[in-house]
This record gives structure tokens, sequence and C-alpha cells, in this order.
């Protein structure tokens, strides 16, 4: 029997938003057929339009509220919505938080998993707090213009105030734009691939007050580049490294995997708990650096080091964990896939003077075996893994080593779920886990979950 939703698309319904799904967007039931809504919050009254249906969901959109949520927070302008640079900024920031926590409990009960969920760990201030940017820039009405696409689109919607970026990086590419703008040099064109400048990449040390530019190019050249370079100089004093990345194709990727330097250095550095990091443009660091340094402080407590252990530290990066757990630790092994992350890892412990760690490269489910076979035995696994989780490989090879304790630094509740339900199975068991809201006004949850092998 073929199935057949209760509305269809263009219908006009009534009906109060009853749950948040965990992209934020507001769930309404039309005879239990769930519709997604945007900028809608749970026990508002709303007058929607469909505007997609499938087979098990559908997509509305407002076309009148009646009653605002008591969470319902103005934004200052309504493009950070438009753009998805703050899908969540209609939202209290408490009730954000509390959203956060509830992700993860509910990504828990679906999969069984009996584990405490903390009160999420926030900002004082939840704005200006992106110590990065990679902005777009295109031609607009005839004029270069940097913005933010439209959500699910590649319409670029110009903003200079990007409201969850630090607001010092937000005038640099406001000055670096009109420069573009004074030289002609022409935006990148992604329907005929044509044109010079694609992005405009921003990294800031919150700390040092460094800054670098990234020029994101379609051409080797870049016209009047001698120029460009001295007036962003004289205008923007902190800039201590100006880069260039050529990407020649039609392609959604933003940054090439080579940089050459046009000025100062090849990096930028930054602070976290008391170690100082060079963060190349090709580096990952994590973007929020105020809760960056809660997040591995958490982890560090969950570690529980009294100084006697080893520690591996899998997805190493540039060393930030790595280099954080040194003092509590007898000896920290990082592994890390990226050459030049492994390059900037060795250089950060020499130049914090920390001698007890030792980075390899490679990919974590391939160098845990080999350390494991070569007799390296860990009292502490620490795992910050990319949002698709940890292979499965390297959980067995885990399970084999049987460190004492491991501690779960996660970016995405669901394989976080699937990851831990699997670490059960070699008897690791979490009481509790700690989210940590390291990208406000969005949806995205952080966390940390100590696992104890049990006995």
């Amino acid at each position: 029997m073929k199935f057949k939703a209760p509305v269809t698309k263009n219908e006009t319904v009534t009906a109060t938003i009853v749950d948040l799904t965990y992209e934020g967007l507001g769930v309404a039931k039309v005879a239990d057929y769930p519709l997604f809504v945007a900028n809608a919050l749970p026990s508002e009254k709303v007058k929607l339009q469909v505007t997609k249906v499938g087979k098990n969901f559908g997509y509305a959109r407002v076309l009148q509220r009646f009653n605002d949520s008591p969470d319902r927070v103005k934004l200052p302008d309504k493009v950070y919505m438009q753009a998805g640079i703050a899908p969540l900024g209609h939202l209290s920031y408490s009730a954000q938080l509390k959203f956060k926590q509830q992700q993860l409990r509910n990504v828990y009960q679906k999969n069984h998993l009996d584990i405490d969920v903390l009160p999420t760990i926030g900002m004082d201030d939840p704005r200006g707090y992106r110590n990065k940017a990679q902005i777009p820039v295109r031609q607009v009405k005839g004029q270069l213009e940097t913005g933010f696409y439209r959500r699910h689109s590649h319409q670029l919607l110009p903003l200079e105030d990007f409201y969850i970026q630090d607001p010092a990086i937000d005038h640099a590419v406001v000055v670096v734009r009109d420069l573009l703008r004074q030289y002609n040099i022409p935006a990148y064109d992604e329907n005929r691939n044509r044109g010079v400048i694609r992005h405009i990449m921003v990294r800031r040390g919150h700390f040092s007050h460094e800054m670098m530019i990234v020029l994101i190019t379609r051409t080797k050249e870049i016209p009047q580049a001698q120029k460009l370079i001295l007036n962003i100089l004289s205008q923007l004093p902190e800039v201590v490294s100006i880069m260039q990345s050529v990407v020649p194709k039609a392609t959604n990727v933003i940054l090439g995997k080579t940089v050459k330097k046009l000025y100062g250095k090849s990096y930028i550095h930054d602070q976290i708990l008391g170690h100082t990091f060079d963060i190349s443009a090709l580096s990952f660091y994590q973007v929020n650096p105020v809760q960056t340094e809660k997040l591995y402080q958490t982890a560090i407590d969950a570690a529980q080091l009294t100084g006697e252990e080893t520690v591996i530290d899998a997805y190493s990066g540039i060393g930030t964990i790595s280099l954080s757990l040194a003092p509590h630790a007898k000896y920290v092994y990082g592994m890390e896939v990226t050459e030049a992350a492994v390059a900037d890892a060795k250089r950060n412990a020499k130049h914090n003077g920390i001698h007890n760690v030792k980075f390899e490269q490679g990919l974590a489910e391939d160098i845990l075996p080999k350390w494991q076979a070569a007799g390296i035995k860990a009292d502490a696994l620490v795992v910050d893994p990319p949002r698709k989780g940890l292979a499965s490989s390297f959980i067995d090879t885990v399970g084999k080593m049987q460190p004492k304790r491991i501690v779960y630094v996660s970016c995405n509740p669901a394989t976080l779920a699937r990851d831990l339900t699997r670490l059960q199975e070699f008897g690791y068991k979490a009481s509790q886990t700690q989210p940590v809201d390291m990208f406000p006004l969005t949806q995205h949850v952080e966390s940390v979950t100590g696992l104890e092998r049990e006995k």
C-alpha cells in the first residue's frame, strides 16, 4: 500500500511546535507526521506553509506566529539565521545550553546507555568567539562582496559583522575587501571558474593578537600583489603573516593542500593552558579559545593522572592536548595523520621545553596496533576524533591494549554513542558526560566522557 502523507506541498496548516530536532529546527506534527520548521520554538502556535513532503517527514515555513516561546530572543539581524551563522540565535543562551545537554541525553536513551549528562559548560558572552574565518568573495550586483551563503544555496549575502567571529577578524575582512575593490582585483566566478580571489581566510591569536591573512585564489598571480600587501600591513598592524593558497579547479574545497608565504612568518602564536602554539594556515586549531581551555581542563581532570602514567593521544593535531597532558603524565605519545600538523606538534613541544612527548604520523587505526605490537602500554588513552568517530579496527586494538582509562572528546553525539556502546563490549564503563559549548548559537555539541575499564 502506497504511503500518503497527511499534508501536501504548499498546503497551509496551523500547529503547535512540540520539540526541536538536533539541528535546532522546530517540530510540528500533523496526524503524527512531523514537519520540520526553521525559526520555530517549542510551545509556539504557528501558521505554516508546507514546502516539502517526504515519506517519513516534511518541511514547512512559518507564515504567522501566534505567540512567542518564553525562550525566544531577538537577533540583531535576521541574516544570521538565513546564512546559518547562528541557527540557534533565536533561542535564549540558557535554553541553548539545556538543548545541547538534552541532545546527548536523547542519543544515549536511543542507544540504551545509562550515562549521566552534566549541565553544559557555557560562556559568559556567547558572541564574537571564533578565532578563524573563511569568507567567500564574489561579485554581487556588479561589486566585489564578502559575506556568507544563504542556507542550502550558493547565493552570497553581503555581510560585514558575522556576530560569532572575533570583531577584529570582521574588521580585517572588510579592510581586505575594500583593498580588493580599490585595486580592481576580480572576485571568483564559480559558474565560469574565472576571476582571482575565491576566499579570504583570517586567523587571530586570542591571547597573542597576532593575525594571519590567507588569500585563497584561483590563479597563481595576484594583480598588484605588492600594493595590496603593503596596504594590508599599514591598515592592519596586528598582521604578522600573509599567505596564499591556490585552488585552480572548480570545487567546493576552500583551502588548497599547500600554501606559500607572501609576507612575514608562516604561522601565528597563541596560548592554551600556559603553553604557546605555532598555528599555520593548514593547522587544525580549536576555533573557540576561551572554551578550549575549559574543554582541555575537563579532559585532563577526566584522565585522573598522577604523573606516573603513559598516555596515548590519538588525533593529536598540532599537539594541543598532548602538551596540555604532558605536565601531568610520565610520558605522552601522540599520533596524527597530517604531516604538517606533526611537524607543528614537534616544534611546539620544543618551544615549550616539553621533552616527555613523542609524535608520529599516520592513521590512528594503523599506528595504535603498531605501538601495541612494539610493547607500548597505555595507562590512559585520549581520543578526539573527527565527526565520523572511531574506526572499528581502532576500537578492537583498544580492547587488546586495555588502557585503564579512556577520555573521549567528541564533536558528534551520534558517533560518540555508537563508539561508547562498542567500548562497553571490551569492559569500559562511563558514568558521566560533560558537554562544553564550543560553538555557541549553533547546534554543534562538544563533550568529554571518561571511561574506566571494569576489573
